[in-house]
């Protein structure tokens, strides 16, 4: 499904330094947006910059037994359990309270279950595009970081997020990636990482016949 340069796997030590990084440079872009900004959509469906932002940060403040019971109250569904927590947190929070708690945990152990720290890195890689993506800001996140994060997405990744790549070759055009077979859908590669995620791009980040399918509007 991928090509290109098949490195050793990364030691921890330099992972987990690589997500202190990339949450010291959020909390750092995320201190300057304006109210209007911390308002505004992106591209997680539903939420706006603050739910994103409280939910990556969820894990920091919520222990195993109020996740368990928390999970239970939304019927076992992690997604209603996470829309909840963020939107609830959201309210009780503000901007400034929300990017302490990004800075302030920027070495916190947290890693998705069966993820390890490369899941961890994803997620928060991830969720960073969601925001500087919906605002239009040009972040791009050091080829380092991108290349753990693309190394790990597979078919699994694809089913999980729900994303329909049928027929699709997703190729990079700033560095040797590719996903997929079939008709190639190009763009630079932290917006094909988003593709793989199941999300829709604004228009003119991608080119190629079937770039209309994960598009928005």
């Amino acid at each position: 499904m991928t090509s290109g340069p098949r490195p050793g796997p990364p030691r921890m030590t330099d992972v987990r330094a690589a997500v202190a990084a990339e949450r010291r440079e959020q909390a750092e872009l995320l201190a300057g947006l304006t109210p209007e900004q911390w308002d505004a959509p992106t591209l997680c469906a539903g939420w706006r910059v603050r739910e994103v932002i409280a939910h990556t940060t969820m894990p920091y403040r919520m222990s195993m037994p109020k996740f368990v019971v928390q999970l239970v109250a939304a019927g076992g569904s992690f997604d209603r359990m996470a829309d909840r927590a963020a939107r609830r947190d959201a309210a009780a929070m503000t901007a400034g309270q929300l990017v302490a708690q990004l800075r302030d945990n920027a070495e916190h152990p947290w890693a998705p279950p069966g993820g390890g720290a490369t899941g961890a890195l994803s997620h928060d890689v991830i969720h960073g595009l969601d925001v500087t993506v919906g605002l239009g800001l040009d972040r791009r996140v050091p080829p380092e970081r991108l290349g753990l994060v693309l190394a790990g997405m597979s078919p699994r990744s694809v089913g999980y997020f729900g994303a329909d790549l049928d027929g699709v070759e997703l190729r990079a055009t700033d560095r040797d990636w590719t996903f997929g077979s079939g008709t190639p859908v190009h763009g630079r590669a932290q917006d094909l990482l988003l593709v793989v995620c199941g999300r829709r791009l604004p228009a003119g980040r991608l080119d190629g016949g079937a770039a209309g399918r994960f598009t928005a509007g």
